[in-house]
């Protein structure tokens, strides 16, 4: 079988298990590459070269970068001031376009939607619109701001380094602006002006009977003194409850750690948040 037959099969199963999300991401990319060195492929020499690719180290660099503004409290207080926009559409779409468009020049563009996401909602809960009109934009707006710099989105790293490779000079952190500026702000002008009215309309506020579905509470548990649980890691926890509840976080003193990266012990003090009805 031809090499090239191989790579597009290779692709395409790689793609359906993507698409399957039976396995984790991670784990399906790595069982790729090593197919690939073991089809010969790719030389087994060189098979974990990308690691340590420009693009690779910059990108993980930028998450870095998000999650210390995320830390910071800066996008908090960008997002304080802009649920003070008032009640005009127009000016609301704006406000939540051009910041993410901003925040994504500098940070991962998934990052800044994400943080930029609850603001959306509430506002959007706040002054009775649809949440669709506004949600949509920011999606767009976190785009368009990528082609700003050369972090803000992964193919202009990727374009850089390739650059460089041939000999030239790698691009800079706003070789990018002239051009992506023009974009982004016409983009912007679009999508304030014309864009949102194309955006289906629909209601996003829950009914009666799904706002008082008890379904998926979040529940605070604290750790008593002397509690069986302590010195308990959350999979010893699991384990002798025997429930699937999940636990989203653990609160100990003023930090909060996720419950799928927390490793440690509980303590007494430690406050568990977790998603479950009352019935458990």
């Amino acid at each position: 079988m031809a090499d090239s037959t191989l790579v597009f099969t290779l692709l395409g199963l790689t793609l359906a298990a993507f698409v399957w999300g039976r396995f984790r991401y991670d784990l399906v990319a790595l069982a790729a590459l090593l197919t690939a060195v073991l089809l010969g492929l790719v030389p087994a020499e060189e098979a974990f070269l990308g690691f340590g690719h420009p693009a690779v180290i910059t990108v993980a660099a930028v998450l870095v970068l998000s999650r210390g503004f995320e830390r910071s409290g800066l996008v908090d207080l960008i997002a304080e001031q802009a649920l003070k926009v008032g009640d005009r559409l127009l000016l609301q779409l704006l406000v939540l376009t051009g910041t993410v468009l901003v925040l994504s020049g500098v940070m991962n563009n998934v990052g800044a939607l994400a943080l930029m996401l609850p603001v959306a909602i509430r506002m959007a809960r706040e002054h009775g619109s649809p949440p669709s009109l506004l949600l949509m934009p920011l999606a767009f707006g976190s785009l368009l701001g990528g082609l700003t710099t050369l972090i803000g989105t992964p193919p202009n790293i990727i374009i850089s380094s390739y650059r460089g490779s041939l000999g030239g000079d790698s691009f800079g952190m706003f070789s990018f602006f002239p051009v992506g500026a023009v974009v982004a702000l016409c983009g912007l002008a679009f999508i304030v002006l014309l864009g949102w009215r194309l955006v289906p309309k629909r209601a996003g506020s829950a009914s009666t009977e799904a706002m008082f579905d008890t379904a998926h509470y979040l529940v605070e548990l604290r750790v008593p003194e002397k509690a069986k649980a302590e010195g308990w890691t959350l999979h010893d926890l699991r384990e002798a409850i025997d429930e699937t509840i999940p636990i989203l976080a653990v609160v100990r003193g003023e930090r909060r750690h996720a419950g799928h990266t927390f490793h440690g012990a509980l303590h007494e003090g430690d406050i568990l948040l977790v998603e479950a009805g009352p019935t458990r």
